[in-house]
């Protein structure tokens, strides 16, 4: 099987309603077509690189897909451009580092990074490591006070 991606940015001024009912309107045709959905990712509203239909931002969607042939794509490319609420799109064919890209992204192992649970140890290490550092600068500030008053003693006499 061939696997596919479609990223399409919806107008922004549409309702949350509308916005699903974009979605659900392709997740179906892919389905009704054979297709079988990998994953739909909403990246959410971004800006605009530049003004689309006089909107500085958009609302980024990707479906993700495995087909047996792009017989399907026509057909949704040409219903995404009829589509009046989808301002551009963008139809790709994985190859295998794609495919492991997406699927270690929805793992988690790219993008953000997970907080990692401190414990009572890990929380005590920084402690240690900057006490040093803290003793060191405070001596050094002294030193600085003390030759800052020996030169003015010497300065006075």
């Amino acid at each position: 099987m061939k696997q596919f991606e479609v990223t399409f940015i919806v107008d922004p001024v549409l309702s949350g309603d509308e916005l699903k009912s974009a979605v659900a309107t392709y997740t179906s045709m892919l389905e009704a077509e054979g297709c079988k959905i990998v994953a739909i990712d909403e990246l959410g509203l971004k800006q605009l690189a530049y003004d689309i239909n006089k909107r500085s931002s958009g609302i980024y969607y990707t479906i993700e897909f495995q087909s047996e042939s792009g017989e399907v794509i026509a057909k949704m490319e040409l219903a995404l451009r009829r589509d009046e609420r989808i301002m551009r799109f963008l139809t790709v064919r994985l190859d295998k580092f794609g495919i492991k890209y997406n699927a270690d992204k929805r793992a988690g192992k790219i993008g953000k990074v997970k907080e990692k649970v401190k414990t009572e140890e890990t929380a005590k290490e920084p402690v240690k490591r900057q006490a040093p550092v803290a003793k060191a600068e405070e001596a050094k500030v002294e030193a600085e006070v003390e030759s800052a008053d020996a030169s003015a003693e010497n300065v006075g006499e």
